[in-house]
């Protein structure tokens, strides 16, 4: 056995475990273990839990087993509904919401009509800003967001994934923002839209809403996000612009010419203005959606002078009403004199009202257009523009472009115009790539992977501190020709450009965020918890034994249904895993919480890495992309797009597809010019309508399959036609089938009729399954499993919203070196859920189930009424099934770093962080390193996020 300190031996201490009753196997004669080991002091006390406003639903803490009869209950929840597994010998049963299943909960919420919010504005801000919202710059996978700031109104331009969480992380309050203005409507500019708009929607009583401004095209986004965010609020759009198609029409007038300026938001703080740009192209008649974009114009009135008394007295003035009026701009007679006297009279010079350009120029074909747009010219002070009276100085332009247009030559002519303005460079630039955006979820993942780095790998941007930029190629000269003209910067997360007060007009930098160096946060770390480097050391010594223990362990025989608790019998492998080499599977946990982004966890999305036969992403929630670029490096997150082979989307709740659209359009864009197959996406049907409407405002390059179509009973009837028809198109009308295989019209029983399962819900009439028109994307399906050395990907009803679904896949058998045949592995995905039957027989024998845990086992009757699954739940589902590793997943906000869970329970289980790499080799080491896990996050106390969130969104007094 390893060596153990006596600082790390004291924190751990052999635990008996008691076995809750399983769910439907039993083992006689437990024996106790001593090899899983717990730390003594967590084991002692609970960690204090902050929810007040959860207070009143006296939830309880569950002793029973998930599926055993609940009795007694002290009161009834009114949206919980209990269904009969069977009415036979033996009857269990567990809670669900029904309504919530069926999708009928929406009546049961409270009806809320989202609001704009009034302000009382203030013409004299003591302060104006405008701040670079880091979005996307240390990935490169969104473009940057931009604050305008002001006392009383904040105005975002562009609002691309991880908005929100970037907000959270530096206590920005977005429900402060009065408008966003999108320089183009694509996945880029506005990914993190939809998440946004429904958390303000959900704020207070009535919920907030946000005005949205966009070119045209704006229309086709909407039209899109109607799939799954409620009408009431997206009600506040306004789109500019000539209509891209004769049913849309801009809600904002045109201006004469399609170049003029279009005046926006004007009020006595700020007047911001539209040029719209569009690429030059002389044989192009009409304009497509996606390639219009925006200059937008912030100009802020002039201050005036100071008021001079002493000249007011000269001029007959006494002393009241008469010097306010002036003050405001009105004349007045002299009191005096016989005389008119003008505020230009008695009042200093004015202060000029500063001027910002945000300016997205896309293509070099956009910069022709730019450089032909004759409404900016009042607004250019170079030595060979013709400056008169009229003439605005612009102090601060704000690039967006593209470091490879910013350098092209036209792009340069184009700036040279604006004299001394101060030029930011926001575009994507590798110079920034070294500062990770979210600090605190950088810091937490290079305290893992000290701890344990089989686990959690160094991130990928740890990598780039060290690169040698100046050879920058683009960037390099762009920065180079700039500088040479005119004052200007890359952009830096959190850089702010002062407008008011007027004194310190220009470029203040004491907000950016400061390297964060990897050496510190182990330092710190060390300080914090002396014994982690003991226990460090511990976990490099397990997979030192790796080998040692493979050659005593022997895999079980029977795989169709493994023991229960393997960790009883530690001589007990699942055969799948028999001489398994490393580069055959990779887990990838991309996103691990629920709801929406928070600090620490980004939402849902497992990237499953087959190394060179591809991968599958099984759900893609917002902000997907940034985490796959974190944990591969830009350019290696790039490669794993590529050589995508199907993504899968569970359901239709947002946190879960939102990041869907980004990485379609990356994927399209890497693999322009290159022979391909477009992707095949597998959902529910509610999210091709969703992409269906997006897809008229960029080509997405995909296919959809209807999650239905790939259920076990749409296999077999795929396989059974094709071989009775070898083109695999049916002769026949088609048989439209539920996913028991029955014929709808033979389907008369009511939804939970008595004697049916729980999933009878999906016998609702009215959505057939056309299998016929699904047969050519499940023969592209079962061509790219195949490459993937995939056996079956199907996907099997859950209950939690209408159209829910998990995943199975399995790998192809294969063959070792002495000919013997090893059955490949099996990994289940729950999606969302309430624990039931089709889930549990979907895990038989699982090599990995990944089930969601949202609530801690007190939250039981939460977890019912969401249709969610508590920590045991989820644990019993795995033991119930056989499964031989269970990894935890999708955890409440109210979980900022690590949930409360019951470790009695977890020697076969292990809790999943945000960039969790699990290597199949690796399975048999997963359970021992929880223990460790706890100790890293020993002195975190469980304060509910949804404090920080509530805190970054909500209205300050």
């Amino acid at each position: 056995m390893p060596y153990i300190s006596p600082n790390l031996r004291l924190l751990f201490s052999p635990l008996k475990p008691t076995l809750s009753s399983p769910l439907f196997i039993s083992i006689p004669n437990p024996k106790p273990s001593s090899l899983f080991t717990l730390l003594a002091s967590s084991s002692s006390s609970k960690r204090p839990r902050s929810v007040p406003y959860r207070d009143s639903l006296n939830l309880r803490r569950r002793n029973s087993s998930t599926f055993s009869e609940r009795k007694g209950r002290g009161r009834e929840v009114a949206m919980e509904e209990t269904a009969e597994e069977s009415r036979g010998s033996s009857s269990s049963s567990f809670g669900f919401n029904k309504r919530r299943a069926e999708g009928q909960d929406k009546s049961d919420r409270p009806k809320k009509n989202p609001q704009l919010k009034e302000r009382k504005l203030n013409p004299t801000n003591t302060i104006a800003y405008v701040q670079i919202l880091g979005t996307g710059m240390d990935t490169q996978d969104t473009s940057p967001s931009i604050l305008l700031f002001f006392d009383k109104q904040r105005f975002i331009f562009n609002a691309g994934e991880g908005l929100q969480r970037f907000c959270t992380e530096h206590k920005i309050k977005l429900s402060k923002i009065d408008h966003i203005f999108l320089s183009r409507v694509c996945s880029e500019t506005a990914g993190g839209l939809p998440g946004l708009l429904l958390t303000l929607a959900g704020m207070g009583e009535e919920g907030y809403s946000v005005k949205i401004w966009g070119p045209s095209d704006l229309d086709f986004l909407v039209g899109a996000m109607k799939s799954f965010i409620p009408h009431a609020t997206m009600v506040h759009t306004q789109s500019f612009g000539p209509a891209l198609t004769s049913d849309a029409a801009a809600t904002v007038p045109a201006p004469n010419k399609a170049s003029d300026r279009i005046v926006l938001v004007k009020d006595e703080v700020v007047k911001i203005s539209a040029v719209l740009l569009h690429p030059h192209c002389s044989g192009q008649s009409q304009i497509k959606p996606g390639e219009m974009s925006v200059v937008y114009i912030c100009e802020l009135p002039e201050l005036m002078g100071k008021f001079d008394p002493k000249k007011a007295a000269a001029l007959g003035l006494k002393a009241g009403p008469k010097y306010s009026e002036l003050q405001h701009g009105k004349s007045v007679k002299s009191d005096r004199l016989d005389i008119m006297v003008h505020p230009s009279d008695v009042m200093g010079p004015s202060v000029p009202g500063p001027i910002v350009f945000l300016v997205d120029c896309p293509t070099e074909s956009h910069v022709q257009e730019l450089l032909s747009i004759e409404c900016l010219s009042e607004y250019y002070t170079d030595v060979s523009s013709q400056l008169t009276e009229s003439t605005k100085v612009v102090n601060c332009v704000i690039h967006l472009s593209p470091a490879s247009v910013v350098s092209s030559p036209n792009y340069q002519k184009w700036i040279k115009k604006f004299g001394s303005a101060q030029h930011i460079m926001a575009g994507h630039e590798k110079k920034n790539l070294e500062v990770p955006i979210l600090k605190s979820s950088a810091r937490i993942a290079a305290r893992l992977n000290y701890l344990c780095p089989q686990f959690f790998p160094a991130p990928g941007f740890w990598s780039l501190q060290h690169l040698n930029y100046s050879a920058s190629d683009a960037l390099a000269s762009c920065e180079g020709l700039t500088s040479k003209i005119c004052e200007s910067i890359s952009a830096e997360n959190l850089l702010k450009f002062t407008l008011r007060p007027y004194a310190h007009l220009g470029l203040d930098r004491s907000h950016i965020p400061t390297l964060i160096d990897q050496s510190q946060v182990i330092d710190e770390l060390h300080s914090e918890i002396p014994e982690i480097a003991d226990a460090a050391e511990q976990v490099r010594h397990f997979w030192h034994g790796i080998k040692e223990s493979r050659e005593v362990l022997t895999p079980s025989k029977d795989d169709r249904v493994m023991i229960e608790e393997p960790w009883l019998t530690e001589n007990t492998l699942p055969s799948c895993l028999e001489n398994i080499r490393r580069d055959d599977l990779e887990i990838v946990l991309l996103g691990t919480g629920s709801s929406q982004p928070s600090k620490y966890r980004n939402v849902s999305s497992v990237h499953i890495n087959l190394y060179s036969k591809g991968s599958l992403l099984l759900d893609c929630g917002e902000g997907t992309l940034g985490q796959l670029k974190r944990r591969y490096g830009v350019d290696g997150a790039d490669n794993a797009i590529r050589n995508l082979k199907c993504v899968w989307i569970s359901h239709i709740h947002a946190d879960h597809h939102t990041g869907l659209a980004r990485v379609l359009a990356l994927r399209r864009d890497l693999l322009r010019g290159v022979p391909h197959e477009p992707l095949l996406v597998i959902g529910p049907r509610q999210l091709k309508r969703f992409l269906d409407a997006y897809q008229r405002l960029e080509d997405l390059d995909m296919q959809f399959l209807d999650c239905r179509s790939t259920t076990e009973a749409s296999w077999d009837a795929f396989e059974s036609n094709k071989e009775s028809n070898n083109d695999g198109s049916s002769q026949k009308s088609p048989i439209h089938l539920n996913v028991n295989n029955e014929s709808m019209q033979d389907i008369n029983g009511t939804l939970f009729s008595r004697g049916s399962q729980m999933q009878s819900y999906w016998r609702k009439p009215g959505s057939p399954v056309d299998h016929s028109a699904a047969y050519p994307f499940l023969k592209s399906l079962k061509k790219v499993l195949g490459e993937a050395g995939l056996e079956a990907l199907i996907s099997f009803p859950v209950v939690h919203c209408p159209q829910a679904f998990g995943i199975v896949l399995k790998a192809a058998e294969r063959v070792n070196s002495v000919g013997k045949v090893i059955p490949g592995w099996k990994i289940v995905y729950s999606g969302d859920t309430r624990p039931c039957p089709e889930l549990v027989d979907a895990s038989r024998g699982a090599t990995v189930l990944i089930h969601e845990a949202t609530f801690e086992d007190g939250l039981v009757e939460e977890a019912i009424a969401r249709n969610h699954s508590t920590t045991k739940e989820a644990i019993e589902v795995g033991n119930s099934a056989g499964a031989y590793r269970i990894i935890l997943t999708h955890f409440s906000q109210r979980y900022p770093k690590i949930p409360v869970f019951d470790e009695t329970h977890m020697h076969k289980t292990c809790i999943a962080f945000d960039m969790m790499s699990i290597n199949i080799a690796d399975l048999p080491v997963l359970p021992k390193v929880l223990p460790y896990l706890k100790l890293l996050f020993r002195n975190e106390m469980l304060v509910d996020e949804s404090d920080d969130v509530i805190d970054s969104l909500g209205v300050a007094s």
